[in-house]
């Protein structure tokens, strides 16, 4: 009677699992199971200081690339590039050549470097330039250290030294950019700028001013003194730091 029941009635009985719940049950989790929420965790908890840069770049990817291990590509981004600056300053045709990085996640990377260098130069000008010299010279950096080619950056500024205008003049080559000394003269009477800091960056890495360097440089002053108009310093950054020759006593 009670089988009979217990086929009939049907409430009290429980349905046996399917073949493909103890299919899904028995395939075993991947090894990084758990990971990303663990390192979000820790990021949340400690900060991005308690992380190495694979890991906080681990946390970039895990927006772009959701069902992935992405630690070995993290690690491999930091081995091609040399440091977690240099993978975001990749250009988008080098990061895509990494097998793993399609264009989608290179963007992402990029858009997050837009974003450091528009929170760096917000901190420029928001203040005078002179008494934000840190500022100017990690804003520097971040924008051109990294950059395959030379650039000739130039910040025009007001009677009180703050920003009116932060413009690349030129793009060169790998070891030169031509400048034109007049017409950074008459950009800057344009502007109406009291006075500006030449930038510009070497790709070897190695900040050290050139010959040609010093020689523009002396150009751009002989010119600017007799129009009034103030060269404070110019700025050499490279991977390896950066060299102001202010500091050094060439201006």
């Amino acid at each position: 009677m009670s089988d009979a029941v217990g086929k009939a009635g049907g409430k009290g009985t429980r349905k046996a699992p399917s073949p493909a719940a103890f299919a899904e049950a028995s395939v075993p989790q991947p090894h990084y199971h758990g990971h990303r929420d663990r390192l979000r965790a820790r990021f949340l908890d400690a900060g991005a200081e308690a992380l190495p840069d694979y890991e906080l770049l681990e946390l970039l990817l895990f927006r772009s690339i959701p069902q992935r291990d992405v630690k070995p590509l993290a690690k491999e981004l930091l081995q091609r590039f040399g440091s977690f600056a240099e993978v975001l300053a990749a250009p988008i045709h080098r990061l895509t050549e990494v097998k793993g990085i399609g264009e989608g996640v290179a963007l992402d990377l990029k858009v997050v470097e837009a974003a450091l260098q528009r929170m760096a130069r917000g901190a420029v000008a928001k203040r005078t330039v002179l008494s934000s010299w840190s500022s100017v010279l990690d804003y520097c950096r971040m924008a051109m250290a990294f950059a395959e080619r030379e650039q000739f950056r130039i910040l025009f500024l007001d009677k009180k030294n703050a920003l009116i205008a932060d413009e690349v003049q030129q793009t060169g080559t790998v070891d030169h950019t031509p400048v034109y000394p007049r017409e950074v003269m008459r950009r800057a009477l344009e502007l109406s700028a009291s006075a500006i800091i030449l930038v510009h960056n070497h790709p070897s890495g190695d900040p050290t001013p050139s010959g040609a360097d010093m020689r523009m440089t002396r150009e751009l002053v002989d010119i600017a003194k007799p129009l009034g108009i103030a060269i404070h310093d110019h700025i050499v950054v490279g991977r390896d730091g950066h060299a102001s020759f202010r500091s050094l006593g060439l201006i």
